[in-house]
């Protein structure tokens, strides 16, 4: 993955709670949740809730990183453009999350929306499954 992607621009106006932030949610490669986001950052000065909170949620609005709601965790955006709609596959078993882009996912919401007239502002598709590892053992 190449720093200079097309998010240049947003990565330089992150403050620097944000950008430790989001660094951490990279390295870490899985879903963490906001209280050790926090013990995992006080030594680079953040050490109040609040303050990881407003990075998270401003994180969340900028598409970097994703909410996973039903295990209360944040994870890095691994899709570009996929703004504040998402699906996410969520093992069971060994806890591995997902991100997944699927065009019959979101062509069948859109279908959903325009049948009902709804008005959506955001989802999260999380779908509870055995992983490929988890299912042959």
């Amino acid at each position: 993955m190449s720093s200079t992607h097309t998010h240049s621009k947003k990565s330089q106006s992150l403050t620097k709670n944000q950008r430790i932030v989001l660094d951490l949610l990279q390295n870490s490669g899985e879903p963490l949740k906001a209280y050790f986001i926090l013990d995992s950052l006080k030594k680079e000065g953040l050490n109040s809730p609040l303050q990881v909170y407003r990075a998270l949620d401003k994180l969340v609005e900028l598409g970097k990183i994703h909410k996973i709601e039903s295990i209360n965790s944040f994870i890095i955006c691994n899709n570009s453009n996929c703004a504040s709609n998402t699906a996410f596959t969520i093992c069971e078993r060994c806890g591995k999350v997902k991100e997944i882009k699927n065009k019959y996912l979101t062509d069948g919401v859109s279908d959903l929306v325009k049948d009902n007239q709804l008005e959506i502002t955001r989802y999260n598709l999380e779908f509870y499954v055995l992983c490929k590892s988890c299912k042959i053992n």
